[in-house]
């Protein structure tokens, strides 16, 4: 019962946050136009309750999918009627083209403050993810393995597209599950093309090849008692290597249970400075533990205020074509459904983030209201992106399309939207199911 409050509670936090700034950069332009606004909706269909200020009924309604504005003459038209002043239909295109618009550009701006915030404040990231992608591990039987890459191959590119740090090669495979990639490597400074079949992981449907970077294992706990504690680790500790072999992430489990009761030479790194432990692995069954919570190696980044609003700008305009980048990969078959996330999803992600702290929780409505507001854009009837279209085609043909036209587009859209709303709350469910959307078949 607790975690289904606190999945409902985060939710509602994500959503209201998101939703209110959207239909806010509505609201606020429509006012600054001159435009009447009736109605500002959390949620659609049946109200439930709200308040009535001015000319604006401000409502909580039933279906908590999104929320609205509505305004004066939006969506009626009679011929031969007069417009009140502050009707929508009475103002020009571009300040009807603005008020449409600032609800996408205002989620967007808040993605943008949000991420600059958090650099103010400083946020611990994983090393590598910065970093040229060169190969560091292999897992055995790995799709990786099987197509004979090699420790200290540099990952050039996938599929064509460049991969400077393995931030892109984690997007380029994991949106890629069961699909043949081509790599562009460079192998002891010679450029050679691996073909990379790879397979489908977790119940997203995301890809995997089983190669990662070159991950330096950092301390995030010792417990206490422990053969770590013994040999004086500490947290913070990063682990460069053991009996003189380079370690890195996914080896450094390997060694340490490889060797129960025997002494092992640790190479550190602390405070900056490099220093040997002889640390002996404790027996348990046949294998050897220290008694650690180990995580990649991580770097607090941290920038002053201008700074850290050119970084938020980089990091959202990257974010931004990545999220291009797998529509287009969904459209063309590329990218798996499964890997869309519906309100459950979100509410879910929402929760986790929450439990995970202020920070957390907060890069998480920067990601998806950034997410929210791309979509928006798309020239798709119902969404903004769908109204800004048509006041674009008016605008090229220099007069307004027939309201019969208006009428079938608006329909279709909303016709689009059931659908989409039904398709992803319906593949949220079906990840939870043992088989998928097999298990709707009755056979």
């Amino acid at each position: 019962m607790g975690t289904l409050l606190g999945t409902i509670l985060a939710f509602l936090i994500v959503f209201g946050i998101l939703v209110f700034i959207h239909e806010f950069g509505h609201f606020l332009t429509a006012k600054l136009v001159g435009i009447r606004v009736e109605v500002f909706s959390f949620g659609y269909g049946k109200r439930l309750f709200g308040v009535k200020k001015g000319h604006t009924d401000y409502r909580i309604s039933v279906l908590p999918m999104g929320g609205y504005v509505k305004f004066l003459g939006e969506g009626v038209y009679e011929p031969g009627k007069a417009l009140e002043p502050d009707d929508f239909a009475a103002k020009t295109r571009l300040q009807r083209f603005l008020v449409i618009i600032m609800g996408p550009v205002m989620n967007i701006v808040l993605a943008i403050f949000i991420v600059a915030g958090i650099n103010m404040v400083g946020v611990d990231s994983p090393e590598y993810q910065d970093q040229a992608p060169v190969i560091g591990w292999i897992e055995p039987d790995s799709p990786a393995a099987k197509a004979d890459l090699k420790p200290d191959d540099l990952i050039l590119a996938i599929n064509g597209r460049k991969t400077a740090t393995w931030s892109d090669v984690e997007f380029a495979v994991g949106t890629k599950p069961d699909r043949l990639l081509s790599l562009n490597i460079q192998r002891a400074g010679q450029a050679v093309r691996v073909p990379l079949q790879t397979e489908s992981r977790t119940k997203y449907d995301m890809g995997y090849a089983g190669f990662f970077g070159k991950i330096l294992t950092q301390i995030q706990m010792v417990a206490p008692g422990s053969a770590a504690e013994k040999g004086g680790l500490r947290q913070g500790d990063v682990i460069k290597a053991i009996n003189g072999e380079p370690v890195y992430f996914y080896r450094f489990i390997q060694i340490v249970e490889a060797n129960p009761d025997k002494e092992c030479a640790f190479l550190i790194e602390r405070d900056g400075q490099e220093m040997s432990l002889a640390v002996t692995p404790r027996r348990e069954g046949t294998v050897g533990k220290v008694g650690v919570y180990q995580r990649a190696k991580s770097v607090i980044k941290k920038y002053a205020f201008f700074p850290a609003i050119g970084q938020s700008f980089r990091e959202n305009k990257r974010l931004a074509f990545l999220v291009i980048d797998f529509l287009k990969n969904l459209v063309t078959g590329q990218a798996s459904a499964r890997q869309l996330g519906g309100p459950l999803e979100i509410a879910n992600f929402s929760y986790a983030a929450l439990k995970m702290g202020f920070l957390a929780l907060m890069n998480w409505i920067a990601v998806i209201s950034l997410q929210l507001g791309i979509l928006n854009l798309f020239p798709i009837p119902v969404f903004d992106g769908g109204q800004l279209f048509v006041l674009i085609i008016e605008g090229i043909i220099r007069r307004d399309l027939n309201p019969k036209a208006r009428q079938i587009w608006m329909q279709i859209g909303f016709v689009i939207f059931v659908v989409l709303i039904a398709f992803v709350i319906l593949n949220d469910i079906v990840k939870r199911l043992p088989h998928g959307w097999s298990s709707l078949l009755p056979f």
